[in-house]
């Protein structure tokens, strides 16, 4: 009787919310089996084998499931319940608390499922609102706005039951023609790491756990082919790769982390100790849980090869650190328990991950004993703050590229021909990860949330004929008599062109949807050719997922227009942006190349990787990262060293400031950009690499000073040794308005000794503005 009344006691004890975390789940685990600890490493995906995968493998990978087997000794994740097929928000928040109390009442301690779901471009639900995607939020250089972007989404899915959600995406571009560029937030590390830290403090507010993906190194797949091996030395993975993500665990305080599906010089990602372990929680100070990206346990023994059997994969995986096998259980249940039964894999490591887990559920209230998975009110995933945010997100991303002879804002009095293939179909706004593209088009389901297209918010605002002109994919030029009859008969054309996304090749852009090059797809770029020799000024819309390479059509073409799947209300905000109504503010994230043909570059390239007279390729983009036009002009003055210093200690920090006015006759932003050039130093060096920015909105005639506090650890790289240091010697920073194009260089002299950086280092530069 004592000894039940003890573990009475015990059992209230790691209930107890005023105990730690970290305590409550030590107390549970010392009273767990071996089968309960392990149900809490794996997630279930109930009915996911309708047609159409939307993860690698998928339908190989699945089949049917017992529920009751599967939840009676405990369930670590539920995956995607609403992410898996169209369900309205109310239905699905019922069902989901139906299935939390199964889950819950199955297992003898009571203890629910942590669930999750895709976040990338919101709420990956249907009748949730539809965001911009990454390179969008990259292209507005607004950090807070990604925040308060990150902080809505993060409320919905709170609201429905959700606990974490799977982003951001924090790969740094590498290769344009990889599919999966338009989840990236750029080509550079310092805004990819800033935007994403936003991201994930921003969603993280509200209660839901941020997961970083995809950790690390998938993006510099060999030929921007999807799950191709990367190739590449550890300077570029340390000086490229990683810095995204230490910023998000250091400064952001992540709680997820995801491995990556590729390999390096041989060792993938979910095998990776030094990646998973010795880096991410040894030297970063990780705290959280690392969950596998959909099968990437399984993909050790079917894909890279590395493990014979299955059983043998998740004792890799564990070892090297993956704490939950996502979507399921496949290798972490049964496999995994006949490992540790035989001896072969400790059950401490059993251990170390489901005390993480468990902390975890601790950490969400999971583990309280008032919790209650019943929605605290009406679940309501497309409201007027979400529609509002993804509005103005959406403005401040369209990027004004090229404008000729003042072609653009459209006058009022001018009529405009609307045509292209993406002109007058929602789904031209949408990337893949949005529930609409993602999801919806499997069932035929209704999109559930509005989206003006570009025809119909322009055909508000002024006189427009439409013709469609051809597919995105489709070869067939039938419809080209249709659109150059509308181009010749309007003072301007608008011709929307791009992409499709999809998944696995079912789309030009989108996970499994990589390019052989960088042309307009299909016959689009025919299409624009056409147009062209009508005489009438012709402006392009590109709504893509990558750069496209517009070749000579550059020098014909009166505007280029870029948004990167600009969201639900991105059909409002280029009808705004081409009338006049707003002023466009976006920056380039990713160089808009000349070439289609070339061998895709960033602007993150050492002297001879670009321009130069070994070679008769020329890389230089057509327009550059950071790149962006304004209808109103801006005057810089004043760029100075603050305080007029010529030296900057190697352990200390230096202030630059600007005053930027806007000289002209209407409302505006203007993006200040701080560049680092290191003259020479011991292994080769990007020619300019961004050290920080500011937005800086102005109302007509005012002016700002901006100051930027740059610690000398943000010009740190590493060294000859494989170390990351600050090198004494000459550097300039460039006070910009892109990647190419410098305002004022300021010259300083780096002084003192080598110094070795460590995880005290400072990883960004505050920045002020100040006035008008």
């Amino acid at each position: 009787m004592a000894s039940t009344t003890q573990d009475l006691a015990h059992a209230i004890e790691w209930q107890d919310p005023l105990r730690s975390p970290a305590d409550r789940a030590a107390m549970l685990l010392e009273q767990m089996t071996l089968e309960e600890k392990v149900s809490q490493l794996v997630g279930l995906w109930v009915n996911s084998s309708a047609e159409g995968d939307v993860a690698p493998q998928q339908s190989e990978m699945t089949g049917e499931i017992d529920w009751n087997t599967a939840i009676r000794d405990g369930l670590g994740q539920l995956t995607r319940p609403f992410g898996t097929s169209p369900v309205a928000p109310e239905v699905g928040a019922r069902a989901l608390a139906a299935a939390q109390r199964q889950i819950a009442d199955a297992n003898r301690f009571g203890i629910p499922a942590l669930v999750h779901e895709e976040c990338l471009a919101g709420f990956a639900a249907w009748q949730a609102t539809c965001y911009p995607v990454p390179p969008s939020w990259g292209a507005t250089f607004d950090p807070e706005l990604v925040e308060r972007m990150a902080a809505q989404i993060g409320a919905t899915m709170r609201a429905a039951g959700i606990h974490q959600g799977l982003a951001p995406v924090l790969d740094v571009t590498r290769d344009y023609r990889w599919g999966r560029v338009e989840e990236t937030i750029g080509e550079d590390p310092y805004l990819v790491g800033t935007i994403g830290t936003a991201y994930v403090k921003g969603l993280q507010s509200t209660g839901v756990i941020a997961t970083l993906k995809h950790f690390a190194g998938y993006s510099a797949s060999r030929s921007g082919r999807n799950l191709a091996p990367v190739s590449m030395g550890p300077r570029e993975l340390g000086d490229v790769i990683l810095p995204p993500f230490e910023m998000a665990v250091r400064e952001g305080d992540v709680r997820s982390v995801m491995h990556s599906y590729s390999e390096i010089d041989g060792v993938p990602a979910a095998g990776n100790e030094a990646l998973l372990t010795d880096l991410l929680r040894g030297e970063w100070g990780f705290e959280g849980v690392v969950v596998a990206d959909y099968f990437g346990v399984r993909f050790l023994e079917t894909q890279h090869r590395v493990a014979a059997t299955t059983g043998e994969a998740a004792a890799v995986a564990l070892r090297a650190g993956v704490d939950v096998e996502l979507p399921t259980g496949d290798a972490y249940v049964g496999p995994l328990l006949s490992e540790v039964r035989a001896g072969r894999v400790p059950e401490t490591l059993v251990d170390r991950a489901a005390l993480r887990v468990l902390t975890q559920k601790a950490e969400l209230g999971l583990l309280d004993g008032d919790w209650s998975p019943e929605p605290a009110g009406p679940v309501v995933l497309d409201d007027q703050t979400g529609v509002a945010l993804a509005l103005r997100l959406a403005r401040e991303a369209v990027v004004l590229v090229e404008n000729r002879d003042g072609v653009l804002p459209l006058a009022s009095d001018r009529s405009v021909a609307v045509v292209g293939p993406l002109a007058d179909d929602p789904y031209a706004m949408l990337g893949c990860y949005s529930f609409p593209a993602h999801v919806g088009v499997r069932f035929g389901a209704e999109i559930g949330v509005e989206i003006p297209t570009v025809r119909e918010a322009l055909a508000g605002r002024r006189d427009v004929t439409y013709a469609r002109g051809c597919d995105v994919t489709d070869p067939d030029t039938s419809g080209f008599g249709d659109a150059v009859a509308a181009a010749a008969g309007a003072d301007v054309c608008v011709v929307a062109v791009g992409d499709r996304a999809g998944l696995f090749g079912r789309g030009t852009s989108g996970e499994g949807c990589d390019a052989t090059d960088l042309r307009l797809p299909g016959v689009q770029a025919d299409l624009v050719e056409a147009l062209v020799a009508t005489g009438t000024p012709v402006v392009v819309v590109l709504l893509t997922g990558r750069p496209y390479a517009l070749g000579g059509l550059l020098d014909k073409v009166a505007g280029v227009v870029q948004a990167f799947f600009p969201g639900q209300q991105g059909g409002t905000a280029l009808a705004e942006i081409l009338t006049g109504e707003i002023a466009p503010s976006g920056r380039l994230p990713l160089s808009l190349p000349r070439d289609p043909g070339s061998q895709p570059s960033t602007y993150l390239n050492p002297p001879l990787g670009r321009r130069s007279a070994v070679s008769n390729i020329d890389p230089t983009p057509a327009y550059p990262f950071g790149h962006g036009l304004s209808y109103t002009s801006f005057e810089w003055s004043d760029a100075e060293i603050v305080g007029g210093a010529t030296e900057w200690s190697v352990d200390d920090a230096v202030q630059v400031s600007v005053r930027v006015r806007n000289t002209g006759d209407r409302a505006a932003a203007e993006v200040v950009q701080l560049y680092l050039h290191d003259r020479a130093a011991q292994v080769t060096r990007p020619e300019v690499r961004l050290i920080g920015f500011a937005r800086v909105p102005l109302d007509p005639g005012t002016a700002a000073t901006v100051t930027f506090d740059v610690p000398a650890d943000v010009t740190g790289f590493t060294g000859r040794r494989g170390r990351l240091i600050v090198e004494p010697g000459e550097v300039e920073l460039r006070l910009s308005r892109s990647s190419s194009l410098a305002e004022a260089a300021l010259p300083l002299r780096l002084v003192g000794e080598e110094r070795e950086l460590g995880g005290d280092r400072r990883l960004s530069t505050d920045v002020r503005v100040e006035g008008p």
